[in-house]
């Protein structure tokens, strides 16, 4: 897929449905089923044999029906599972059913023993918003337990295409063929965890002509800023970063963020701790310099606020200065528990001129937002969305399938990644990543954007090398997103 991969909710996704569906032809069932059927035939030239199709009673199993004749007519043994009553179906799915008939099709109403080459799920699309009951919860069990190859039609039954919430039980697919767009559940929360290897079928629909405020984030998006340095340049083209944090017992942190910032590209980098025995040299990055954290509003460009920062009156007293910082300002950590502690604050950062970047972890989100991580997670997209608007910041909302949101409406989802960043220090890497790129004078919607992606391509880079996932520090990460921000320059970046 290319870097212009939009991603529609739902709601986008019908009304596009509902502009074609009266006058396509063929008809959209058709498409989409015979798309599911090029896929199916391309798995089964791998991997021949007999192939099992569990259908709902909606136009997800109408799907079904259709990919069910197509390999049939190709020569295939297709065991169709259907237990509803056909003369309840939709009307294009009723239609799809009896061609399947007319083909020579049989359908069985319980799920068979067998020794399958291939199972296709096309029991719910993404209509769903409850877990599936009754047989078709059996069948779902039943079917997660096949080793075979296994394909799901529009997205894993179970899983909610908005929010990416996995009920139980939630088909966990090997392969996942998704119509018209990406949908954000297939990129988010448990969607990556169910999805498999996801493929597009447009349907043949000119999608041009239909915008979506979201993205699945890829490096040609923020290609801008990937530029190669020329040669007459010197280190105040590249930005003063300050990090400011490292209370009593949380150094690390801010030396973390201090390092990140220097080995992707910032021209200075200063790092103020709180802990006043903090020492005064970083021996094995001795390029950073440490000063009084008072010291660094006036002499950064860029300001990020929170890695150790603790919440203590002088950490309250860090963020009130930082707030009237007149450069771009990113806020972690510590520095974000306080913002949602004090409704002034919340003013301070709406009133600002220069742009704010929040990089909020689910229960940081969660506070900003006064609410609870679960009502967070059960929708991940919306609570980023609200982040931004809120705060008239740009946003990342961190987890499995970060969102990021700016302040225009716009989004994106961050693909990147594994699970072995859910450790210590890896955000305090990220806001050094972010205030790095705004330094070099990144907007900052793209220095968000391309922090975001990097820190997780990162990881990725590192568990191709054998470190990782699981283990990976967050220490390791910064010499591979150097690697990495270096590849992407050469690759992506006019020259």
């Amino acid at each position: 897929m290319s870097a212009s991969d939009p991603v529609f909710t739902v709601a986008a996704i019908r009304e596009i449905e509902n502009q074609y569906l009266p006058n396509a032809q063929p008809s959209l069932m058709e498409r989409a089923g015979a798309a599911a059927a090029k896929l199916a035939l391309t798995l089964l030239h791998k991997n021949p044999g007999p192939v099992l199709i569990l259908a709902g009673p909606g136009n997800n199993g109408g799907d079904g029906f259709v990919l069910a004749r197509h390999l049939l007519l190709a020569g295939h043994a297709v065991t169709l599972v259907f237990a509803n009553d056909p003369e309840h179906l939709p009307s294009d799915a009723h239609t799809a059913f009896m061609a399947w008939q007319a083909a020579g099709g049989k359908s069985v109403q319980d799920f068979p023993p067998g020794d399958w080459a291939l199972a296709v799920d096309a029991l719910f699309g993404i209509g769903l918003h409850r877990a599936p009951i009754g047989w078709y919860a059996d069948w779902i069990e039943r079917f997660n337990r096949l080793t075979c190859p296994r394909l799901s039609i529009d997205i894993p039954s179970g899983l909610d295409a908005d929010t990416g919430q996995a009920f139980v039980p939630c088909v966990k697919a090997s392969h996942t063929l998704s119509f018209i767009g990406l949908k954000p559940g297939l990129l988010t929360l448990d969607g990556p965890d169910h999805c498999g290897e996801i493929s597009i079928a447009t349907l043949d629909l000119p999608l041009d002509a239909h915008s979506s405020p979201g993205r699945k984030l890829h490096p040609a998006d923020f290609a801008a800023g990937l530029q190669a340095r020329p040669r007459n340049t010197h280190k105040g083209h590249w930005g003063e970063v300050g990090i400011i944090g490292g209370a009593p017992g949380m150094l690390g942190a801010a030396l973390l963020a201090g390092r990140a910032a220097l080995k992707t590209g910032a021209g200075r980098v200063f790092v103020g701790c709180l802990d006043s025995s903090a020492p005064p040299v970083d021996l094995n990055h001795p390029e950073l310099m440490l000063r009084a954290s008072g010291d660094l509003h006036s002499i950064a460009s860029v300001l990020a606020l929170g890695p150790g920062l603790g919440q203590t009156e002088a950490a309250h007293e860090q963020l009130r200065c930082a707030l009237q910082f007149d450069g771009p300002l990113v806020l972690d950590a510590d520095a974000l528990n306080l913002l949602s502690a004090n409704p002034h604050f919340k003013e301070q950062i709406l009133a600002r001129k220069a742009p704010s970047v929040l990089t909020p972890h689910p229960a940081e989100a969660a506070r900003l937002l006064a609410t609870d991580t679960a009502s967070i997670q059960s929708d991940r997209l919306v609570a980023a969305i609200e982040l931004a608007e809120g705060f008239g910041a740009h946003v990342v909302l961190k987890g499995n399938g970060s969102v990021i949101a700016h302040p225009d409406g716009n989004w994106a989802i961050n693909p990147t990644g594994h699970a072995g960043m859910a450790a210590a220090g890896m955000g305090d890497v990220l806001t050094g990543l972010a205030a790095s790129l705004l330094g070099q004078g990144w907007p900052a919607g793209s220095a968000l954007e391309g922090a975001v992606h990097l820190h997780g391509a990162a990881a990725e880079l590192l568990a191709e090398e054998g470190v990782g996932p699981v283990g990976v520090s967050a220490s390791e990460l910064i010499p591979a997103a150097r690697r990495l921000l270096n590849r992407w320059i050469i690759e992506y970046g006019a020259h």
